[in-house]
């Protein structure tokens, strides 16, 4: 009898450490920040998190300047959805996926909502003295009609007559350059960016020269250089400045 309860214990004792090998130690877990800069108009939006609307300054949709700061606990192999939606036709405007590994690709976040297009970058109008003209350009969608691999080109702005007024060693996707500065001369002749592949004279895609015109105000003009196609045919376009939005 004494064996056989001696027996007993020691398989109950084998069974509860075998249950404590198996049961899982607690998750890793991290801090969430991500902070928000935004900017959309005219359209209204609504930031969710996981499908939650984001209550900003007690609202639910926002337009113009849009800040708040979002901060949460993300668990080791967790996967957080930060969505961007128009809060009147409920159309995703644009998403992230947050995780444990990648939170500090999302510490900030700057975007325009803007006619035409959604730009994920921060832009500041810098300081242009009057009777002055002051050029940044920013380039997010290139290569997504002319398929080239290059993330930056080279841009020099000149006058119809062929007159240099800016170089712009790196036109990027993800930033606004740095503001070039000229002085103003006139309030209805066109300003023409000319596009290169990065430290040559070849046309960053093609064989013919690309120019695109570009509408110049006096002070500062942050312009979107974008790719489209028009009837099937590759054109580059600078018809937004963000400027006009700050």
């Amino acid at each position: 009898m004494n064996k056989f309860i001696a027996l007993l214990f020691f398989t109950l004792l084998v069974s509860c450490a075998d249950s404590s090998v198996m049961q899982p130690f607690d998750k890793s877990q991290k801090p969430a920040e991500v902070n928000i800069k935004g900017y959309s108009k005219p359209d209204v939006l609504q930031l969710r998190l996981n499908g939650v609307p984001v209550s900003i300054n007690g609202s639910t949709s926002y337009t113009n300047k849009i800040e708040t700061k979002l901060d949460f606990v993300l668990d080791e192999g967790e996967t957080d959805r930060l969505g961007i939606y128009n809060n009147e036709t409920g159309t995703e405007v644009a998403h992230y996926n947050i995780t444990y590994d990648n939170i500090n690709d999302y510490r900030t976040l700057n975007f325009f909502n803007l006619p035409g297009i959604f730009l994920q970058a921060s832009a500041v109008k810098p300081q242009v003295n009057l009777g002055k003209v002051g050029f940044e350009f920013i380039f997010p969608n290139l290569g997504e009609y002319s398929n080239t691999p290059l993330t930056n080109v080279k841009g020099i702005l000149k006058r119809e007559n062929g007159v240099v007024l800016a170089e712009f060693d790196n036109i990027g996707k993800k930033s606004f350059t740095e503001v070039k500065i000229y002085n103003y001369f006139s309030n209805t002749a066109p300003v023409y960016l000319e596009l290169y592949k990065p430290g040559t004279s070849t046309p960053y895609t093609g064989s013919e020269i690309i120019k695109v015109k570009i509408k110049q105000d006096m002070g500062a003009n942050l312009i979107v250089i974008q790719e489209k196609m028009e009837n099937g045919i590759l054109t580059v376009k600078g018809e937004i400045d963000v400027a006009d939005y700050l």
